[in-house]
């Protein structure tokens, strides 16, 4: 089963997968869709509330935040990370619960960049915004940091998100029945 969609003009099939009995769910990856990522980021871009810098969480926004700056001229974006890494200054952290992931996750921040958000507009960008859990933990780490939430950014609004008024996206994402009809 797929759900035929129409992204920033391109037009795409997403195979829909099981999360639990009763919820299914479009899987939208732009992991090598170069295609998809040029346009969506280019309409994001379009909408984009005024900013100093942007972050995304590891993984699946990394291709997007990337060229949503390489499209800006921006030289610096920040990635919330899945685990701390040996280069990075010093780290703290968040806890999270996604709707995509089986278990309880970090995302951690770099304290140099850190250093940089304080006091400056943060924009966060991200490929779905579902539950939310995700965005409130970047946002956290945001706030920890001393950085400003200018905005928050999806290329799609899944389920409940989508009627939430304090998120720019795209296309909504229905989320669907075990038939594969949209749920309601």
């Amino acid at each position: 089963m797929v759900y035929k969609m129409t992204i920033a003009g391109v037009e795409r099939d997403l195979p829909i997968c099981k999360v639990t009995e009763d919820l299914y769910i479009g899987a939208f990856v732009i992991f090598g869709d170069v295609e998809l990522t040029v346009a969506s980021a280019g309409a994001l871009l379009k909408v984009t509330p005024e900013y100093d810098y942007m972050i995304s969480a590891e993984a699946k926004g990394i291709p997007l935040i990337h060229e949503m700056a390489r499209q800006s001229g921006q030289n610096k974006y920040f990635l919330a990370r899945k685990a701390p890494k040996l280069y990075m200054s010093g780290v703290f952290d968040v806890t999270v619960n996604s709707i995509t992931t089986a278990r309880e996750q970090h995302l951690y921040l770099d304290l140099a960049d850190a250093e940089l958000m304080r006091g400056k507009r943060i924009l966060v960008v991200d490929d779905v915004i579902s539950s939310g859990e995700s965005l409130a933990a970047i946002e956290q780490l945001v706030l920890d940091a001393g950085g400003i939430i200018a905005g928050r950014m999806a290329i799609l609004a899944e389920g409940e998100a989508q009627e939430r008024d304090d998120i720019i996206y795209l296309e909504k994402l229905p989320v669907f029945n075990a038939d594969g009809s949209v749920k309601n």
